[in-house]
């Protein structure tokens, strides 16, 4: 590899796990990286995922969708192919990259919490072998919280990590919060993110002994303290008052709001605005829970001048819109999820596919500023080579 200080540099990206893809739009968003393989199980998604793209204007990836379990790479035909394909790419871009979020219920104390166990829990085990097998230049994991702090997950997850530091990466790893990139949602995550040491040392990064990126700047491209976010005077429970109007305070911050969002997306406007699950029954529950009571397991109502709790819409979760006597729609839980205004789920999708992948993906500006970190770091690791080696001379 000979990467030049005075290039742009281009990054390919391979892509695992991807539901509507929400994460690889970040990295596709962010200036150098370009998707060129997208795998995903589940078909409904890969649709979702593949309609967005048209409408916003992004090529199709070179080496096409795959719809399958991602154990099929580890097979003969599919092995073989992603091997050629990971080749090839190499001679056109400067960095090959492995992205993906296994899926995480069995990590989640909310969800399954089976671990490694469970059928899902295996799959961040099946994700890493395909990593250790193919040595991109480096990846990054995305999976729950859970993973991080729940001690007996935490055992896996440190095991998962020195299988990759025993393979020539090394590793940083942070639990980021959604909100801190700008999204309008306390949303926790553990992200992982590695380098082989050979890309690292070309890069002119002097390794040691250590396998950890201590110079891998995680605050590069935050927006806020997540800590003084959440610790700013948000408005608390309040009567429901169907189609009211109410200002926002002036001691928060505005941009992290629910009704901000659905203003800037245009969201009773938007392709998918009539898009929401109507009640079998209970719209009388609907009017009587406050707006801001969002603490419950099940029918939180989200405040209008306040950030959404995580965006999930499975196991039971009904989120209600702030005021209205209604869940949220799928074009409210987009803007929720800070995707664009232009994306859009395909009219064929049904509800259930709508909110599962919604609720499954990265917040689209967390998935921005994850890339633009990694840019960032790769641009000033060669800056910081650059001037050494000037003044060693």
């Amino acid at each position: 590899m000979n990467i030049s200080i005075e290039k742009e540099f281009k990054t390919g990206i391979f892509s695992f796990f991807a539901g509507a893809g929400f994460l690889d739009l970040g990295f596709e968003m962010t200036k150098g990286f370009e998707t060129l393989l997208v795998n995903e199980y589940h078909a409904p998604f890969m649709e979702i995922y593949k309609s967005s793209r048209k409408d916003l204007g992004i090529k199709q990836p070179r080496y096409g969708h795959h719809v399958c379990d991602i154990t099929k790479f580890l097979e003969d035909d599919k092995s073989q192919f992603l091997n050629e394909s990971i080749r090839s790419a190499k001679e056109t871009h400067d960095f090959v990259g492995f992205i993906g979020g296994p899926p995480c219920p069995d990590f989640s104390v909310a969800g399954k919490n089976k671990g490694v166990k469970g059928e899902n829990g295996k799959l961040s085990g099946t994700y890493i072998e395909l990593i250790i097998k193919n040595s991109p230049d480096f990846f990054l994991f995305e999976n729950v919280k859970g993973l991080y702090r729940t001690k007996k997950h935490r055992e896996f997850f440190d095991s998962i990590k020195l299988k990759l530091i025993s393979n020539g990466y090394y590793l940083t790893e942070k639990l980021i919060n959604s909100i801190e990139y700008g999204a309008p949602q306390d949303r926790e995550r553990i992200i992982l993110i590695g380098f082989k040491r050979d890309v690292l040392t070309e890069l002119g990064l002097q390794v040691n002994g250590s396998p950890i990126l201590k110079s891998f700047d995680w605050n590069s491209n935050l927006k806020h303290s997540a800590s003084e976010i959440l610790a700013q005077n948000w408005p608390k429970k309040e009567v429901f008052l169907q189609d009211s109007v109410k200002d926002c305070p002036k001691e928060i911050d505005r941009k992290l709001t629910v009704e901000y969002w659905f203003n800037k997306n245009d969201v009773e406007n938007h392709p998918n605005a009539n898009h929401y699950f109507q009640p079998r029954a209970g719209l009388a529950k609907f009017l009587i829970i406050e707006e801001g009571d969002d603490l419950k397991k099940s029918y939180k109502r989200l405040h209008r001048w306040r950030y959404s709790p995580t965006a999930a819409y499975g196991n039971n979760e009904v989120h209600l819109h702030p005021y209205k006597a209604r869940r949220i729609s799928a074009a409210e839980a987009l803007a929720i999820q800070s995707l664009p205004k232009k994306f859009v789920m395909p009219e064929s999708t049904s509800l259930t596919n709508m909110f599962k992948s919604i609720g499954n993906g990265v917040p689209y500006l967390a998935a921005k500023g994850l890339a633009e970190t990694i840019s960032n770091f790769i641009e000033q690791t060669k800056i910081n080579s650059k001037h050494e080696e000037v003044i060693s001379q």
